[in-house]
């Protein structure tokens, strides 16, 4: 029997960055509905959160891609936000997405960055972080 373990950050947005998610409670309501639906598609999310970005940190199954992945809970999230209209207008996930693996020895810090993203992007957006972060690998 194969034994994987192989932890994932996926960062994703709302389609052109429209606040939909902008309100905790609907946010919230959100994220526990992506753990709940997740368990059901053998998908185990360790962490979830997000303010402008959602934050997820997963481990891979042994016949999981980041692709499906994120088509899985993209796909059926935005659908179950808008069957229960939970915004005004349609709801919608931007296509794109970042996924980077984690260390073992990272997998802490990106559980209490992803835990505390509210109060980490009041200061930087991701893209600035983002960019950081590139400037930082490159030198």
């Amino acid at each position: 029997m194969p034994y994987v373990k192989v932890k994932i950050h996926f960062v994703w947005s709302t389609k052109n960055r429209v606040p939909f998610l902008a309100l905790s409670d609907l946010r919230e309501g959100v994220w526990k509905h992506i753990k709940d639906n997740s368990v059901g598609k053998g998908i185990f999310i360790e962490m979830i959160n997000g303010y402008q970005e959602r934050h997820c940190l997963i481990s891979l199954g042994i016949d999981q891609s980041i692709s499906k992945i994120m088509q899985l809970l993209k796909g059926e999230s935005s659908y179950w936000i808008n069957k229960n209209k939970l915004c005004r207008d349609k709801f919608e996930w931007q296509e794109e997405y970042f996924a980077t693996s984690v260390s073992e020895s990272l997998v802490p810090k990106v559980r209490e960055y992803i835990k505390n993203q509210e109060d980490h992007h009041r200061t930087e957006t991701f893209p600035e972080e983002y960019d950081h972060l590139i400037k930082s690998v490159e030198s």
